[in-house]
């Protein structure tokens, strides 16, 4: 791609760091930071050489150099800052998971209609070469009838109250952090459930410890997601085939390795991952080439899908009783 976009970065916390250094290990142009404060704008600016450092989010999106901006502030104001980035005209990537919920992402999903904008969840995984490579077996037919999936996605985490992951008025908990990663994968392979049943267990601050969820489709298909924010377990994932199964080694929504292996044990194919820094640039690739095609709501991911997808953790919070201040 010979025309780049201009990237600007709205908010300058630990995602948004990992998420630049691989834009710039990758050769992306990097154009704007806007922080809530100048300093904080500054110093970002500073790390990562970038040209132009704003000390509010209004300044950001308002940059004339600026063709595109990645959404990084916590979840409950994921909506607020992609609408303001949409309002200025300017193409969104918002980080997972797309919104709070349901309604807020239809709200964003007409609004971007309406604009003429891309507006797409930063669901990087989705991107990486080793998923890339899944559905292709997949859709060769080497597992024969996909059956099932399971993944984790668990890790020990703060336990500290005031500790972001902790927090209810910041979408704390382990759904929206963590299980939005084995959900989404689940929606990749089967689409839509058809059933849903959830169970959870809770920590004093009200925010979710521990998630499973259980998918049900047509067919008889199922997918089983187990999240928890206070225990660390293997984060790996298997795609069950009546012919055969991927083994995705830790950690499964990153780049990894996997193996796909038939039912005597033969090992049918051994998949490595070759990638420069985290991966996350993959996300911004395919942003850049839905702008240039117009493809505005998306493809791999499409706007619908993410808000399908808000719904359905929607429902699994409605089983275990969860509710974000404000809602």
């Amino acid at each position: 791609m010979t025309d780049r976009l201009r990237w600007g970065i709205l908010a300058t916390g630990g995602i948004a760091h990992s998420f630049t250094n691989d834009l710039k290990l990758n050769g992306f142009t990097v154009q704007a930071v806007g922080s809530r404060s100048q300093a904080g704008a500054d110093a970002f600016a500073a790390e990562f050489d970038i040209p132009n450092a704003h000390g509010s989010y209004e300044a950001l999106v308002n940059d004339p150099e600026v063709d595109v901006i990645y959404v990084s502030t916590p979840h409950p104001v994921h909506a607020e800052n992609a609408r303001l980035v949409l309002e200025a005209g300017k193409h969104v990537l918002v980080e997972k998971p797309f919104t709070l919920n349901a309604g807020e992402a239809r709200e964003l999903a007409a609004l971007a209609a309406e604009k003429g904008l891309l507006a797409l969840e930063a669901m990087w995984t989705r991107y990486l070469p080793h998923m890339v490579r899944i559905r292709e077996i997949l859709a060769e037919g080497t597992l024969g009838e996909v059956r099932s999936l399971i993944a984790d996605h668990t890790q020990k985490l703060s336990d500290d109250p005031a500790h972001r992951i902790n927090a209810l008025e910041l979408g704390g908990g382990a759904l929206l952090d963590l299980g939005i990663y084995p959900v989404s994968f689940a929606w990749d392979l089967f689409g839509e459930p058809a059933t849903i049943q959830s169970t959870a267990t809770f920590k004093s601050t009200g925010a979710d410890a521990q998630i499973v969820a259980v998918f049900g489709y047509d067919g008889g298909r199922i997918a089983t997601t187990v999240s928890a924010s206070d225990t660390r377990g293997p984060n790996v994932a298997t795609v069950l085939g009546t012919e055969a199964r991927i083994d995705i080694d830790a950690v499964w929504y990153t780049p990894t390795t996997f193996r796909v292996v038939a039912h005597d044990g033969t090992v049918l194919e051994s998949y490595e991952s070759e990638v420069v820094g985290r991966g996350m640039h993959f996300q911004a690739e395919a942003v850049e080439r839905l702008v240039a095609a117009g493809t505005l709501g998306g493809d791999l991911l499409t706007i619908d899908e993410s808000v399908a997808i808000m719904r359905t953790l929607d429902t699994i919070r409605e089983q275990i009783g969860l509710r974000y201040p404000g809602e």
